[in-house]
């Protein structure tokens, strides 16, 4: 398959990263409104697609540095927040998985000082603000071609 043809948009929602590799682009502000109505239910399933995202997307560019098990990041949100670490360490790995994402793809990445005041200030808008972050990499690795390596 030609690298033209390797990153396209599927749809107006979602983007071909790579052979076997779709990405969703989601409206952060939709995704911080799931999260608050279904009292946390949804960041559960989206913490699991977003790090999916993320593994399938490194395993396609060849790289562990975006994650391998998003079955683990889940069950370390949940119900490992119960011991609170292990919440507080997906979170911040899965923090710079989107930080790699978008670096990989020559983009600005999110702030990370901003990421914590806004999880210290009002928590459920991080996976809002995550999810602009990946959106801006997945829009820039569905228009750039892939790097020759």
């Amino acid at each position: 398959m030609s690298s033209t043809t390797s990153s396209q948009v599927l749809t107006d929602n979602q983007v071909q990263l790579a052979p076997g590799s779709v990405a969703k682009l989601r409206d952060p502000i939709v995704v911080v409104i799931l999260c608050v109505v279904t009292f946390g239910i949804y960041q559960l399933f989206w913490w699991y697609y977003a790090n999916r995202e993320l593994a399938d997307y490194g395993r396609a560019r060849g790289t562990s540095e975006l994650g391998d098990n998003p079955t683990a990041s889940v069950l370390a949100l949940f119900p490992g927040a119960v011991i609170i670490v292990p919440a507080v360490w997906t979170t911040v790995t899965t923090f710079k998985r989107v930080q790699a994402a978008q670096r990989l793809n020559g983009q600005t990445s999110i702030n990370g000082w901003l990421g914590l005041v806004i999880v210290l200030v009002i928590s459920p808008v991080l996976v809002g603000y995550m999810q602009s972050g990946l959106n801006s990499a997945w829009r820039a690795a569905s228009s750039s071609e892939p790097a020759a390596v």
